[in-house]
């Protein structure tokens, strides 16, 4: 089975999180895929971005929604890097993407790049809300998405599949082997995040899960070898 090694928000670990240079870090690592978050911003672009204020991870302060984009270019991400937008992402990776989108607004204006760029086989769309997985999965035939839970119950695999979701995934600190064992029988993959720590990999690795998703490009080179 091939173990996903999933990179979070880029490396965050070890470079400014949602970042070109963390993107680049995380594909020069070698990981399989690179996660990403994106809001809208008042304009309408797709910015890279976890949190929906700046303050946390610029030099500024205040919702996305508030700012234009040329407001979000002026702040400072992090070691000088500057708040990117989906698009400069693709073109500076080749890495598969997971991008995680937090509410249908952003499936909506995630779904014209998609299509404008043809990146079905290349993008995996990912998000907390029920709703905006389903309303991806009807704007794009054919996307791969994933239902992201952090406080759940078994109730997860149901509402995964609800939304045609292929993928759950899910807070190792609360995963079972019940939940487990039921998204396997719904056909489901299961990743588990954060994966920080030797124990969390060993943890992983005994639910036999499909990856992890990592703050550090080091679990990559000690994840084949963990069991």
């Amino acid at each position: 089975m091939n173990f996903l090694t999933i990179g979070h928000r880029g490396v965050m670990g070890v470079e400014p999180e949602n970042t070109l240079r963390s993107f680049v870090a995380a594909q020069q690592a070698g990981l399989d895929l690179i996660e990403l978050d994106l809001h809208l911003s008042k304009d309408g672009a797709l910015v890279v971005m976890h949190d929906a204020e700046v303050d946390r991870t610029t030099d500024g302060t205040g919702p996305i929604a508030e700012k234009t984009l040329a407001e979000l270019r002026a702040l400072d991400a992090g070691r000088g890097e500057r708040v990117p937008v989906f698009e400069e992402v693709l073109d500076a990776v080749k890495t598969p993407l997971q991008a995680e989108i937090k509410d249908v607004a952003a499936a909506r204006a995630l779904a014209e790049v998609m299509h404008r760029r043809d990146l079905v086989s290349r993008v995996e769309v990912s998000s907390f809300h029920d709703e905006a997985v389903a309303e991806i999965a009807r704007l794009v035939p054919g996307v791969r998405t994933a239902l992201i839970a952090s406080g759940y119950g078994t109730d997860v695999v149901q509402r995964a599949t609800d939304v045609g979701a292929a993928t759950v995934c899910l807070n190792i600190r609360r995963l079972t082997l019940e939940i487990v064992e039921r998204a396997r029988a719904a056909d489901l993959k299961v990743i588990g995040w954060v994966v920080n720590t030797q124990d969390h990999l060993r943890l992983v690795r005994a639910l036999q899960l499909d990856g992890a998703t990592t703050d550090f490009p080091e679990i990559k080179r000690t994840g084949r070898f963990t069991a």
